[in-house]
Order: C-alpha cells, then sequence, then structure tokens
C-alpha cells in the first residue's frame, strides 16, 4: 500500500530530483493498478519535462529579455506545463502502466526495479512510444507548450496583430516582421511616442515628420547615435489617428521609398535577418545595434 504522502506528492508534483525518483520506484514496487497509474502519469510528465528542457537548451538564452529571473519562470513554467500535459495524458502513462503490468505479472517484484529498469532502458522506451502514437501527440503539445509567450507580448501580439496582417496584406512585407520592428520602436507598447499634452501619437514605428508630412505631429525627445554614441534630443514624430493608420503608413513608407528596396526584398524572401539589416543599413535607424535586435525579436520572441 502506498502512504499517503507518497501519493499527494506523486499527483500534486513532478519527480525531478533524488527524492522524486524514489517515491516513483516505492510506487512502482507497491504493485497496485493505483500505483502503477501514479507512476506512469508522473513518468509521463518527466519525460515531457525533460523534453522541454532539451528544446529550451538548443534555443540561445542570451536575448535583450533574459535575464535569471525570465529564466527561473521559465522552468517553473516549463514543470507546470509538463505536469498539466502529462494530467490530459499523451498516450506514454497507458503504455508504461501495461508494460509494468506485464513485468509484475512475471516476475517477483523484490527481484528487480521495473520502474529504474523503465527509466534506463531507452531502447524499450522508444518502442513503447511509437506503438502508441505517443510520439506525434508530445511533438503536438510540446510546441504548443514552447508558445508560452510573456504576457507582454502575447498582449502586444492581441493588440495588434490584425492591423499587421492587414498592412501586410497590401504591401507583402510579414505581419511578424512589422510588429517586431513596431516591438522595437515601442518598447512592446510601454514606450509610446506621446505628445506633450500626454495625447498618444499611435506612431508605434519612430517615423519622424519630415518637411512632406501634411499630418498631425508630436514633438518628443528621443535617443539618437552620432557617431555610435547616444545623444537625446527633442524631434517631431508622425502623428496617427490609430495602430491600424500606424501599420499602414509603415508599409507605404518602406513599399514607396527606392531607399528600402533591398530590405522589400529581404522581407518578401521572409529573411528576418536580411530585412532588418537591410533597414539599418538604408538608414531607418541610428542605433548600430539595431538590426541584431530587430532580427532576434522577430526571429525568437515572435516565432
Amino acid at each position: 500500500m502506498i502512504p499517503r504522502t507518497v501519493s499527494t506528492d506523486l499527483n500534486n508534483g513532478l519527480a525531478i530530483d533524488s527524492k522524486g525518483f524514489g517515491d516513483l520506484r516505492q510506487s512502482a514496487r507497491a504493485g497496485s493498478p493505483e500505483a502503477l497509474k501514479t507512476t506512469a502519469v508522473q513518468f509521463e510528465a518527466m519525460f515531457v519535462n525533460m523534453m522541454m528542457k532539451s528544446m529550451r537548451e538548443a534555443t540561445p538564452q542570451d536575448g535583450m529579455f533574459d535575464n535569471q529571473q525570465t529564466k527561473m519562470f521559465t522552468t517553473m513554467l516549463d514543470q507546470q506545463t509538463s505536469q498539466d500535459i502529462a494530467k490530459k495524458g499523451i498516450g506514454l502513462a497507458d503504455v508504461l502502466v501495461r508494460q509494468l503490468s506485464k513485468t509484475l505479472q512475471q516476475q517477483d517484484i523484490s527481484a528487480g526495479d521495473p520502474m529504474a529498469r523503465a527509466l534506463l532502458d531507452q531502447a524499450k522506451l522508444q518502442r513503447s512510444i511509437e506503438a502508441s502514437g505517443g510520439a506525434s501527440a508530445i511533438a503536438g503539445k510540446s510546441d504548443k507548450a514552447a508558445d508560452n509567450k510573456p504576457a507582454h507580448v502575447r498582449a502586444f501580439q492581441d493588440k495588434l496583430t490584425s492591423h499587421a496582417e492587414e498592412a501586410s496584406r497590401a504591401s507583402g512585407i510579414p505581419a511578424k516582421f512589422m510588429l517586431g520592428q513596431a516591438a522595437l520602436e515601442s518598447g512592446w507598447g510601454r514606450r509610446e511616442i506621446k505628445g506633450r499634452d500626454g495625447s498618444n501619437s499611435h506612431n508605434l514605428f519612430g517615423i519622424k515628420a519630415g518637411p512632406d508630412w501634411k499630418g498631425r505631429v508630436v514633438e518628443t525627445a528621443t535617443t539618437e547615435y552620432v557617431n555610435g554614441k547616444p545623444q537625446v534630443r527633442v524631434e517631431k514624430f508622425r502623428a496617427y489617428d490609430s495602430y491600424a493608420d500606424s501599420f499602414k503608413d509603415y508599409a507605404r513608407l518602406i513599399t514607396k521609398n527606392p531607399r528600402y528596396e533591398k530590405a522589400l526584398a529581404a522581407a518578401n524572401g521572409t529573411d528576418a535577418a536580411g530585412f532588418a539589416r537591410n533597414l539599418q543599413n538604408a538608414g531607418y535607424a541610428t542605433d548600430p545595434n539595431y538590426a541584431t535586435k530587430l532580427a532576434s525579436i522577430i526571429k525568437r520572441t515572435l516565432a
């Protein structure tokens, strides 16, 4: 019989340390159907968690939004997501229950440790996954889990994606390219250009108001780089009636101005790095790291 404390831990937590593995082994040795089911579900959660950890490690973690705190919360989120996925089931737990039950019927439990063998025998595990069709389920659900973006990123996308897609249909520039640049220029909507009276310019792309601009303008301080050194200046920027108008004007600028021909060509080829690099080369921004920042947002955060 499984002690109550072990059962509670296995149902509510993920076995990621030596004690957790010990509890799994004790649960497997108990031999009851409930014990085997609890063990299998937890192992399924462990498997998904390890898979997500491998995916994270395969992705660079030194972006502009990455720090120790975000990494810690990402790890916590991955563990909780693994537990949630396991509760719904991906097919692996059922296979393990059948496999362990068969093992228990054929041999004396005291002579071996079925769960330990299951953990160590990668070949058998792989065959079990393939037999259950669980591999495709794991891939699909892990992809979804990996799409857990920070709240401010999701909010920004939810708010502006429809406008970006509309401008994309008219210009051919991928929506995520425009969203990425709007995110970089506005600090994910947290540093929008406002007038002295606090009115919103809806200018998401930092487009300045030159002599040819006939619409409304707002004046605000901005950072420009001169010979690689930042300087604060007060400049005039275009003001729009809506975010939709901001996306439309940006799309017109990129498609109509010959300076951005190479950037547009890269955008049409969905080359994020080439798009960002050619925008900077054409003089869109003076920040020497602008292209690197923009490409990182498009390829990693909005991918």
